[in-house]
């Protein structure tokens, strides 16, 4: 096992890589196209929010093909049987609806569905580029939750367009690529953070 270079060496990775880092416990990395970044750990409000929609989630999908994933699920977005493929994420939550996406190692290409929760580790800034590289990698629908403003944003890619979707704390939020089955945002954003 190779240990990831502290400075990160000025080279790219690829998936055969970054199976062969030895990290510490709790250690986390993500590469997108060939660079690699650390994952800090979520705050226990990032959690709380992702516990109550990937329950949702789940409870929706039991007797549904799709299914659900939490991080850490490791998505290799233009995967390639060799290894050679750059670029591995771990959103917080995933929906795929075809079993021929699912190896041993997590998800094997595009989700239909990704769920990101921004928390102080990362950045709207950081959201907007994964934005851009799930639309090139052919996710169908994308989630950006704000759970500090209770919110979320809704990106639905058809044919190269992007629209979006804008929901606030209240009422339910459909999931355009399950066929329209709702997630209660009152039940997500319902957790409040321990005193």
């Amino acid at each position: 096992m190779s240990s990831l270079p502290a400075e990160k060496e000025e080279r790219l990775f690829t998936y055969k890589d970054y199976v062969e880092w030895d990290l510490k416990e709790g250690e986390r990395y993500e590469l997108i196209h060939g660079v690699a970044y650390a994952m800090s750990s979520p705050n226990e409000r990032h959690q709380a929010v992702l516990g109550a929609m990937f329950y949702q989630f789940y409870n929706l999908l039991l007797s549904n093909p799709c299914k659900v994933y939490p991080a850490p699920f490791d998505v290799r977005l233009f995967y390639e049987e060799d290894s050679s493929d750059d670029t591995v994420v771990q959103p917080d939550i995933i929906v795929i609806c075809g079993k021929e996406k699912i190896g041993p190692e997590g998800c094997r290409g595009a989700p239909d569905l990704v769920i990101e929760i921004l928390s102080p580790s990362n950045s709207a800034i950081e959201m907007e580029k994964k934005l851009q590289l799930y639309q090139e990698a052919g996710v169908r629908e994308y989630w950006v939750v704000n759970p500090v403003h209770n919110g979320l944003a809704a990106y639905l890619f058809s044919n190269g367009a992007m629209s979006i979707a804008q929901y606030k704390s209240k009422g339910k939020a459909p999931v355009a690529v399950l066929g329209g089955l709702e997630i209660n945002l009152d039940q997500v954003f319902a957790s409040k953070t321990i005193t």
